[in-house]
């Protein structure tokens, strides 16, 4: 009897003891489950809330297409596709025959109107020494007649002598008077101008600073510094204005365009720190940048054929919005990438303080280039020449006063 209770006591103990181990297994599995809830939790209130990441993101940046202003044919090419080139380097010349001819043309017509508008100045003098000696002559008839007329009182000489006198008054009073209108009109044509500011040179000196324009456009310049893509010019092709011959990239004035959804845009703020990845380096590679502005419109928006949502089948879609990122600039010239790779972006939503659109204009030009600034300051020099060597000094002169 005894035997029986205690083998009954022992099978006990031993069904109680799997099921202790039963329960400390499930406290274990909920105090885990617990733990992975409280993370899950701390990181999305600490982290996960503070992030928006999309890998929608592509590199870009300007392409800037050289393109000729006048029509001419290709004699030299200076760079190919993936050469560096600087700056006011030359990419094309064309056949600079034509514009020559054209300058110089121009260059004889300024020349012939500078000494045609020197005898204006010249006629304006004369008319001025014809009119006083008019005034003289009239004088002259004038007291002829006063001494005859008081002769003829006196019966000194007859009344036809006295009416010559007076017929000869009349035509030099008309004769003044002509004199005078001819110097009003010659003055009129200079009145208040110098050789250099007479319209007429003014008119053929606009003349030699499109010529020279055009000769100067016949060398076509890179605007920036960058690398050569898309050459598409040949020798010996017959170029019309307009025609895309190559383009000048600058690598190291490039932007991440990221498209996020319209649901991850709710925080984000224009100077958010963000974190860049390019599939070019993979994770080796972290690139800093900041969200430079939020696009004024979704993808679909701007498509050249947009959504047409008015129909009885129609699904929502998740709208996606552009976001220009900033590449921090030493990095990306460590590190140098190309126009359309794709990257990986995350933003650091925490500061807040940023406006969602720009509230400012941009103060100074976003890009520009100076290569073209020295043109028409050397068409002005050869007019200036061309004005001095076809005015002589009493001409000048008489064009000061």
């Amino acid at each position: 009897m005894a035997d029986a209770t205690s083998a009954s006591s022992s099978t006990a103990v031993t069904k109680d003891q799997p099921s202790g181990k039963r329960k400390v297994m499930l406290l274990g599995l909920a105090a885990v489950v617990i733990a992975a809830g409280l993370g899950a939790w701390a990181w999305h209130e600490l982290y996960g809330r503070w992030g928006e990441s999309t890998d929608d993101a592509y590199v870009n940046g300007n392409v800037v297409e050289i393109t000729p202003q006048t029509t001419g044919t290709v004699i030299s090419i200076g760079a190919d596709d993936g050469d560096l080139v600087r700056e006011g380097q030359v990419l094309l010349k064309f056949d600079p025959a034509d514009a020559e001819v054209s300058l110089q043309n121009a260059e004889a017509n300024l020349a012939r109107v500078v000494r045609q508008v020197r005898g204006l100045y010249s006629n304006v003098d004369g008319m001025k020494a014809q009119l006083a000696a008019q005034r003289a002559a009239l004088q002259k008839a004038q007291d002829n007649y006063n001494r005859r007329r008081n002769l003829a009182a006196s019966g000194a000489i007859s009344q036809e002598e006295l009416s010559h006198a007076k017929d000869d008054l009349v035509s030099a009073q008309s004769a003044l008077n002509n004199v005078q209108q001819q110097l009003a009109s010659s003055v009129a044509l200079v009145d208040d101008t110098v050789v250099s500011s007479h319209p007429d040179v003014k008119a053929a000196a606009a003349q030699v600073r499109q010529a020279w324009l055009a000769k100067a456009r016949t060398t076509l310049v890179a605007p920036v510094t960058g690398y050569v893509a898309k050459r598409n010019v040949q020798l010996g092709q017959r170029i019309q204005p307009g025609t895309a011959t190559m383009a000048v990239i600058p690598l190291d004035q490039l932007w991440i365009d990221a498209n996020f959804k319209e649901t991850q845009l709710g925080k984000m703020r224009i100077g958010q720190p963000v974190e860049i990845h390019a599939d070019l380096y993979g994770s080796d590679v972290t690139y800093s940048g900041t969200v430079d502005s939020l696009g004024a419109g979704t993808g679909s928006a701007f498509a050249l054929l947009p959504a047409q949502n008015a129909t009885g089948n129609w699904i929502k879609i998740v709208q996606r919005v552009p976001v220009r990122i900033h590449i921090n600039p030493q990095e990306l010239a460590d590190h140098p990438l190309r126009i359309g790779l794709s990257t990986t972006v995350d933003v650091d939503l925490h500061d807040q303080s940023g406006p969602v659109l720009a509230q400012q204009p941009p103060r100074q030009p976003s890009f520009s280039t100076a290569v073209y600034d020295q043109q028409l300051a050397e068409a002005d020099t050869l007019i200036n020449r061309l004005i001095h060597e076809n005015s002589a000094g009493t001409a000048k002169a008489t064009a000061q006063r």
